[in-house]
């Protein structure tokens, strides 16, 4: 039987979490000569989430476990963190850990299939890291016969869950669009899929993940990435979303504006990097939110907190990590809160 079938959901981001699970940045072909710097942001990012939850951190072997260690403690970062060998391709967990379903106080996880952003990376060790994950936090694996990335749905407590069809289609390209919908609502719990129809912003190599283009600040509320430059390479794209969420008249719509164009020189030549403030990370403590040291930082950090009164709304200059093509979401998967000692 599948999640649904059993009563298991994947709870919004919001909810509180056990912990999240995170992957150092380890990797300098997807750093470059920012790698150090990564390095030291992604211990700023632990030492908020560490406030008010664990932390489970993946090294691939001993000598980064002390290199890490010893960075956090300059940092002087405290709280419940456990950092676990375990070897990966790359940083970016949210797409290669498990997606966690709750049922009651049962934890569930959905292993989909992985191929490293559509055969564009090295993955295997990612999709050992998967497995091995789950089969350490779950009481109940499920492994579905769909490829998606973790960055590529989002979700509120009512059975929404929002995705793109440039992503998510492509990647399955031999199966029809509602198995896949099928599949997708039968291994997270969701009543109903919104298909965003623009495709993926310049820079991003996932094919449009939706957590650079539009997320659930509550139930009833998403933030879209907009620009209103019509010259800007992503004003098509972001003006289909925005039009396709604001003709439902089912959700109030708040525009995020889109980060001054930030571009990074890689050995193959300049590129726009995905800049986003929706690649945020909402832990039980505050909102992380990456920023660029652009214009829009201001504005867009104060429109969060608007809507996250309960939480601290934290920007963190991200511009290390965004040369992988990344940020805060990227980087971190949360896992729901249960009671029993695991």
């Amino acid at each position: 039987m599948t999640p649904k079938k059993q009563g298991y959901k994947m709870p919004p981001e919001w909810y509180r979490h056990q912990g999240t699970i995170l992957t150092y940045p380890q990797n300098k072909e997807t750093f470059f000569d920012q790698l150090e710097n990564a390095k030291n942001t992604f211990v700023e990012f632990v030492k908020i989430i560490a406030l008010e939850e664990e932390v489970y951190i993946n090294v691939n072997d001993q000598l980064t476990r002390y290199e890490l260690e010893q960075k956090l403690e300059k940092k002087c970062v405290q709280g419940q963190i456990k950092i676990n060998v375990l070897p990966t391709n790359d940083a970016w967990c949210r797409d290669y850990a498990p997606t966690f379903l709750k049922k009651q106080n049962s934890i569930g996880a959905t292993v989909w299939e992985f191929n490293g952003w559509g055969e564009k990376y090295p993955h295997e060790k990612d999709k050992i890291a998967g497995y091995k994950l789950a089969k350490y936090f779950a009481d109940k694996i499920f492994r579905p016969s769909v490829i998606l990335e973790g960055g590529a749905i989002e979700i509120n407590s009512k059975g929404t869950l929002l995705t793109t069809k440039s992503c998510v289609l492509k990647r399955n390209k031999t199966k029809p669009q509602k198995e896949i919908e099928e599949t997708i609502k039968e291994y997270t719990g969701a009543t109903q899929i919104l298909w965003l129809p623009g495709g993926e912003i310049v820079g991003d190599d996932t094919d449009g993940h939706i957590d650079n283009i539009a997320r659930f600040l509550d139930d009833n509320t998403i933030a879209v990435l907009y620009t209103k430059n019509k010259e800007d390479e992503n004003y098509k794209t972001l003006k289909q979303n925005l039009e396709f969420l604001e003709q439902l008249g089912k959700f109030n719509i708040v525009k995020i504006p889109q980060p001054s164009p930030i571009y990074y020189n890689y050995p193959w030549g300049k590129m726009r990097l995905p800049a986003s403030y929706l690649n945020f990370y909402i832990s039980n403590f505050a909102v992380i939110v990456p920023v660029f040291e652009t214009k829009e930082d201001s504005t867009a950090l104060s429109i969060l907190k608007e809507h996250f009164p309960d939480r601290l709304v934290i920007g963190i200059d991200a511009r290390s990590i965004l040369v992988g093509q990344g940020a805060f979401h990227c980087l971190s998967q949360q896992i729901p809160y249960f009671t029993k000692t695991k």
